[in-house]
């Protein structure tokens, strides 16, 4: 019985691969973009994106591809593609437009903080939404900053565009 963390000499002998108890053994691990609990196609994100939004010791942040959850009912934001890690909802310092988007408050812009709540109040005030030319002044002008600031690590005018027919065809629904 050797103690753990000390290196073990696996193998017929002559390769000489040395492993460790401590560090998992992923054998053959192939590269997935499947989430481990929902099994959804994940999208890749930056490890910056994933360092920026955990609210857990960045220690935990293995030396490996992360992908983005979307799925909405799943509780897994990021995973590994290696699927031998993940982390969830309540590991971010962010609520998650996609696992929340029926909560009025969760940003959908997080650049510049926009919300359905904010995008409601404005077409209701005025009839119109400015949020995405207010949002590409915001791209050209370089105060975009959504590969960090963004869970899915993207631009979210896709998310905003969304939301803004959301709003309005609720909006209209209710007159």
């Amino acid at each position: 019985m050797s103690d753990c963390c000390t290196p073990v000499e696996v193998g017929n002998g002559k390769d000489g691969v040395i492993e460790s108890c401590c560090a998992p053994n992923l054998g053959n691990a192939v590269e997935t973009n499947q989430c481990p609990t929902c099994s959804s196609k994940g999208k890749k994100v930056d490890s910056i994106t994933l360092k920026a939004m955990l609210n857990v010791s960045l220690l935990a942040v293995r030396d490996a591809p992360y992908f983005f959850c979307r799925t909405a009912d799943c509780k897994v934001v990021y995973f590994s593609g290696d699927g031998q890690q993940t982390f969830t909802k309540a590991q971010l310092r962010e609520l998650v437009f996609q696992k929340e988007s029926q909560n009025d408050d969760v940003p959908v812009c997080y650049c510049f903080q926009h919300s359905p709540a904010s995008i409601g109040a404005e077409l209701l005030n005025s009839g119109q939404s400015t949020v995405i030319v207010e949002i590409n002044a915001g791209i050209k002008a370089g105060q975009c900053a959504c590969e960090v600031r963004n869970p899915q690590g993207s631009c979210c005018l896709g998310n905003v565009s969304q939301v803004v027919k959301r709003v309005e065809q609720a909006i209209k629904m209710a007159a």
